[in-house]
């Protein structure tokens, strides 16, 4: 196989995504620690790509350490509480500087478009203003937090209304009040609202760690708001991973369809999630994206996709569209993202109270797991709720993994007069029997 330009298969498979993502509306947080260690140059690249490709950008930047750095440099130390600062006047005018000089920087480098750079040719129109309005924190626990406020409300309407125009929305960390006072907001907390309020298909948060870990350092792919409630009581507050497993599980909660941890660290992060099918991060939804559930008709040509090599390779019988159409209500799958990366079938033959585990089959990208078992333990529950008293199996290859999962060799004697009458002698398959009592 010619191999000279990987990039092109990668593209070939990506195409499923840049359908899907145009016209959908992302709010993208990049945190200021992105663009204090020299990543924003490609992170505004990424962007504008989004935007060529008909994504609806609304971007949030973060500005914590460049205030930071400016705060020591005047010699001002903040009052810290719960990992917030008291944001008196004269931090606030450290705040504003930042936040315009940061917003300039990011219109600067989107309208970039040197023939030797990559956004040549690329026209992006980027526009900010007072889209977010604020209220103060005012005093809790005693401590009045001055101009440190929380998000009011977003102006959703004048973004939708920019969005619809072609343009990239940016979002500074400020909001604004009725009052004509300008307040200091969480990064985080004003990306969230925003993709609430746009209804959002994605919340896309980019900070240090790539993705949430379980004890044994694996990257966790996927998880649930209640999944990942655990790790935002033990995470500590006011930390990056506090403010934003809390605005991904709130987005999550209200309506936003994927939310997306990721790391800036990770060239390859943002473009790695949106366009491949397995993603770089952790994904918060509140609905699962790899679920198992009965087949439907139009799962078939996916069915026959799947199993295609498994027949070539003489591990399954060949099984015809018609056929799989026929036997569709026998039929669970395993879907991610659109994809059928497993299946499984029971034939039941009631009248001798069994049922045939048949086409048990994983994609070779998605094996390794427990999706295998997975499929069983569900076939196994069909069994029984039908009044199934065992069941069995015909396998020429795989035998090993029946008898870890319970099942026993047999004879053909034990199949249903049915299927033993249609057994092929020349397969030779083995008869694996299960007791399900």
């Amino acid at each position: 196989m010619d191999t000279r330009f990987p990039f092109v298969d990668w593209f070939r498979n990506s195409s499923p995504y840049i359908n899907a993502h145009r016209g959908r509306t992302f709010v993208i947080l990049i945190e200021g620690e992105a663009m204090a260690n020299g990543r924003g140059e490609q992170l505004t690249q990424d962007l504008a790509l989004l935007q060529t490709l008909g994504v609806r950008v609304v971007v949030v930047y973060g500005i914590r350490p460049q205030v930071n750095r400016v705060l020591e440099e005047e010699g001002i130390v903040p009052q810290r509480h719960a990992g917030r600062w008291v944001a008196d006047a004269a931090i606030m005018r450290c705040v504003e500087r930042v936040a315009a000089e940061q917003r300039l920087w990011l219109e600067a480098r989107l309208s970039l478009g040197l023939p030797n750079t990559p956004l040549h040719g690329v026209e992006v129109t980027v526009v900010s203003g007072n889209l977010v309005m604020a209220k103060p924190l005012g005093v809790r626990n005693g401590i009045d937090y001055d101009r440190s406020g929380e998000v009011r409300r977003v102006r959703a309407q004048a973004i939708e209304s920019l969005l619809d125009r072609g343009t990239l929305v940016a979002l500074p960390p400020l909001g604004f009040s009725s009052t004509g006072e300008v307040f200091d907001l969480n990064a985080s907390d004003v990306a969230q609202h925003a993709a609430v309020a746009l209804k959002a298909d994605k919340l896309i948060l980019l900070g240090e760690a790539q993705g949430l870990h379980d004890e044994s350092g694996q990257l966790q792919r996927q998880l649930t708001p209640a999944e990942a409630e655990p790790l935002l009581r033990d995470a500590d507050p006011g930390s990056e991973l506090a403010r934003h497993l809390s605005a991904a599980c709130e987005a999550a909660r209200h309506g936003v369809g994927r939310t997306h941890l990721l790391s800036w660290h990770d060239h390859d992060a943002l473009l790695g999630e949106l366009f491949t099918r397995d993603g770089v991060g952790t994904m918060i939804t509140q609905h699962r994206y790899e679920q198992l559930r009965p087949a439907e008709l139009s799962d078939v040509a996916g069915l026959l996709e799947l199993l295609r090599p498994l027949e070539e390779r003489g591990m399954l019988i060949e099984r015809s569209r018609e056929r799989l159409e026929h036997q569709i209500d026998d039929y669970i799958v395993i879907d991610r993202d659109g994809m059928i990366v497993g299946c499984a079938a029971l034939h039941p033959f009631p009248e001798a109270q069994m049922g045939e585990l048949a086409c048990v089959a994983v994609h070779i990208d998605y094996r390794g797991g427990s999706r295998g078992a997975l499929l069983l333990a569900e076939v196994e529950r069909r069994a029984r709720r039908q009044g199934l008293t065992s069941m069995f199996a015909l396998t020429t290859h795989t035998a090993h993994w029946f008898f870890e999962h319970g099942f026993g060799l047999s004879s053909i004697d034990v199949l249903p007069p049915l299927k033993r009458d249609a057994y092929n002698h020349a397969r030779k398959s083995k008869v694996l029997l299960k007791p399900l009592a």
